[in-house]
């Protein structure tokens, strides 16, 4: 089990708080992908733009969203989720502004590229986020919700997109409207998102990372230029392809060597892993294909303006809405997937099918039933691939294990992008070519009319119509492809095995799976022992691993219920046992291996905490009040100071009875008796009743002049004594932190006089006092 395994969960108003962060950044991500859709047949128009420079400003964004996806990932599980998480806000934003002033197509595709870094990180890190606040089983109905904001983007970006480029704004603002939802976002994360950041040493593998990237851009750059650039057979494709393949190879090799690797490959050990890995790039290719180029098949080949597009698109993002709410709330009751998964591949392999058949004729109310469908199955699949990866992973994994099925993704949505948009192109030129040669017109001579140009207000009437039915005409080909890959997702979602969704935060000890019967058995001695907490109580899940002198991982294993454990080790050496467990100090002893068995018993010490708020009666913070934590024994375990917002914090509080006595200046003292438990942080606030001060000066009243040195006596309501003090040189007189009732102030040295009073808590009393020699 992770040491994460036991950590406290936020409480429903917390996570709900937080939710809507996530949300909203989530919006900007999905916005961002959709926004320019429509938008770019005027875009690449303005800036006088290619087919290949159309799915290179898709391209880029998706390509280095993908080649930073796993890196976020591996960062989330070394360093604070909430910085990364708004870091990548940031870097989102500035591509946003910058890609809002290009002046030309290649700013514009390397400020999307900027976009796409902090997009990576957005998108990757919604899902570890989530994870690490609620339990898979609770998960079901959130990631419904994460599914109705992506419809709600994709369904409001073209649209969005669309008038905004038929307004006065200009297509520029395409990429600046969403930066104040990108501000909101991060403010609202910064105040509401709370997560526990365990601090370790980090040691990222850069050289992975790298190689990683590198070799996905190379493919994925020879995919999009390949048969326009340059020939398919080319020593530009073997450049790039075998570039590609190495850089790959090596990161493997280097992923398989190092302590901490980008891609653990131990996860593809993993059934459910693997298949949901498989089975997530065709619903990229699905998501991302059919957003990209429905834009451009209702704007180029059925005239229609950028807003009227968007509206077409409505019927599969309507269907993506429902099916993604619909199943989050029945997976969330039910804890099963699996239906809803093999439901939605069905639906997504028969939609892109049906979607092959189309073209620049097609009754636009059947290809709205084809693209319900589409949407439908997009959204039974798409975050639940995701869920029943997380379902089967431990807490220490989520980022890397959720990042890689989102890489996966982006993966099959950029390749998709950049192979189905080499695919439209060469469809287009062939159709076009066909046409002019019928009608006697060489194609090689006529120049932008054959296809390569989307500028086509600038083309002479026939030839509009040529270019028209021939992008009508090809896209049933990019669907028929994605149909193709589709069906390999339906086959690995049927052989994902069906496990139920736990409704724990981390795998519990019965569900972790056992790291050393994944290994090979090694023959020796057996170290054995019991793991305790300060009070001798059984610690279970507690994370036991041997390292041996090299710090070389020999073996780890996780304790029972009566926290018991047995690990094995080659005989006659030494090794480090390196015990963890949430809440508790993590403890190393050394311990020889002879070929006996070794028994070591482990007691951890407590790691808990206690905390609260100092307040007066009135509800007021204390500030500057005085604690000290006493035990049983009466011995000093901590003590510590308010601050001004009358916060206290005390770490390392073990277990036990003990007693807590607070003290503040103007309050009466509190001493209020508590049980913690081990290994627990316990929350207890304080209320001060208010104290009163009495003073004033007592007097003679014949010469109406100070006493001093004259006794004054302050008494109950009973007649005992509660406090004495004689006047000073000017005859003054205090009392201070007196509780509040009744008393009567008694005055010797003269006759004595006795004056009745009401002393109220909070409010300073002035009381005079005149003494007189009795009448002779």
């Amino acid at each position: 089990m992770s040491t994460t395994a036991n950590q406290e969960a936020m409480t429903p108003r917390q996570v709900g708080r937080a939710f809507i962060g996530l949300l909203l950044a989530l919006l900007v991500a999905m916005l961002s992908s959709t926004i320019v859709s429509n938008a770019l047949p005027t875009i690449l128009a303005d800036l006088d733009g290619s087919q290949s420079q159309y799915t290179w400003v898709v391209t880029a964004t998706l390509l280095a969203s993908t080649a930073s996806t796993p890196i976020w990932g591996k960062l989330s599980d070394l360093f604070s989720k909430k910085m990364l998480y708004q870091l990548s806000i940031v870097i989102f934003t500035l591509g946003s502004v910058l890609g809002g002033i290009s002046q030309s197509m290649p700013e514009l595709i390397a400020f999307r590229a900027v976009q796409g870094l902090g997009l990576g990180g957005m998108q990757a890190l919604v899902q570890v986020v989530i994870a690490a606040m609620i339990s898979p089983r609770d998960r079901g109905r959130y990631t419904g919700y994460i599914g109705a904001v992506m419809a709600l983007a994709t369904v409001a970006g073209p649209l969005l997109g669309g008038v905004i480029v038929d307004s006065p704004l200009g297509w520029r603002w395409n990429f600046w409207v969403t930066v104040p939802i990108a501000v909101l976002a991060f403010i609202v994360l910064g105040k509401t998102l709370h997560l526990p950041v365990f601090k370790q040493k980090v040691k990222i593998d850069w050289l992975g990372a790298t190689l990683l990237v590198g070799g996905v851009s190379l493919l994925l750059i020879w995919v999009s230029l390949a048969g326009g650039s340059f020939a398919w057979w080319s020593w530009s494709t073997l450049f790039y392809v075998a570039g590609g393949v190495i850089a790959l190879a090596l990161a493997v090799f280097v992923e398989s060597k190092v302590a901490d690797p980008v891609v653990p490959l131990r996860l593809f050990r993993n059934r459910t892993f693997t298949l949901s890995v498989v089975g997530t790039l065709a619903v990229g290719t699905a998501m991302f294909g059919g957003a990209v180029f429905l834009g451009q098949y209702y704007q180029l080949a059925r005239g229609y303006s950028p807003t009227h597009a968007g509206l077409m698109t409505i019927p599969m993002m309507l269907g993506l809405f429902l099916s993604s709410t619909i199943a989050g709330q029945f997976i969330s009751r039910t804890g099963k997937t699996k239906p809803w998964m093999v439901g939605g591949a069905v639906l997504l392999v028969a939609s892109l099918f049906l979607l092959s058949t189309i073209d620049h004729q097609t009754n636009l109310v059947l290809m709205g039933v084809y693209l319900a469908m589409l949407g439908i199955g997009v959204g039974a699949l798409m975050q639940n691939l995701v869920l029943v990866v997380q379902n089967t992973v431990a807490m220490k994994d989520m980022g890397s294990s959720s990042s890689v099925v989102t890489f996966f993704r982006t993966l099959g949505g950029s390749a998709g992008v950049s192979a189905l948009g080499a695919l439209l192109a060469a469809q287009v030129s062939s159709h076009v070519a066909s046409s002019l040669s019928a009608m006697g017109i060489d194609p090689a001579a006529a120049g932008g009319a054959s296809g390569g140009s989307l500028n086509l207000g600038a083309l002479p009437e026939p030839f509009q119509s040529i270019v028209r039915a021939a992008y009508g005409d090809s896209i049933g080909a990019v669907f028929l492809a994605g149909g193709i890959i589709a069906v390999v997702t339906l086959i690995a979602v049927l052989f994902i095995k069906e496990v139920p969704l736990r409704r724990t935060l981390d795998l519990t000890d019965d569900e972790a799976p056992s790291v050393a019967a994944a290994e090979p058995v090694v023959t020796g001695s057996a170290i054995h022992g019991t793991v305790t907490g300060p009070s001798g109580r059984p610690l279970a899940g507690a994370a036991l691993t041997l390292t041996d002198a090299s710090g070389q991982q020999v073996s780890r294993v996780l304790t029972g219920a009566d926290g018991g454990y047995q690990l094995t080790a080659p005989p006659n050496d030494s090794y480090v046992l390196i015990t963890s467990a949430a809440r508790f100090q993590p403890v190393a002893t050394l311990v020889t291996v002879n070929g006996r068995p070794v028994r070591r018993d482990v007691e951890m010490a407590g790691n808990g905490g206690l905390s609260g708020v100092v307040r007066s009666s009135g509800g007021q913070p204390v500030g500057g009040a005085t604690l000290v934590l006493t035990d049983d024994r009466g011995e000093v375990v901590a003590s510590g100071v308010t601050g001004g917002d009358g916060w206290y914090h005390f770490d390392d509080v073990t277990g036990g009875v003990h007693t807590l006595t607070v003290t503040a200046p103007g309050h009466q003292p509190s001493a209020t008796p508590l049980v913690t438990t081990e290994g627990e942080h316990s929350t207890h606030d304080v209320e001060l009743g208010l104290t009163a001060r009495l003073g004033g000066v007592v007097r003679a009243g014949r010469y109406d002049r100070p006493v001093a040195e004259a006794q004054v006596t302050l008494l109950d309501p009973a007649g005992e004594v509660v406090a004495t003090t004689l006047t000073d040189e000017e005859g003054r007189y205090s009392f201070t932190d007196l509780p509040a009732g009744d008393y009567t102030i008694v005055t010797s040295g003269y006759a004595p006089v006795a004056t009745p009073l009401e002393v109220t808590a909070g409010t300073p009393l002035s009381r005079d006092v005149e003494l007189t020699h009795p009448a002779r």
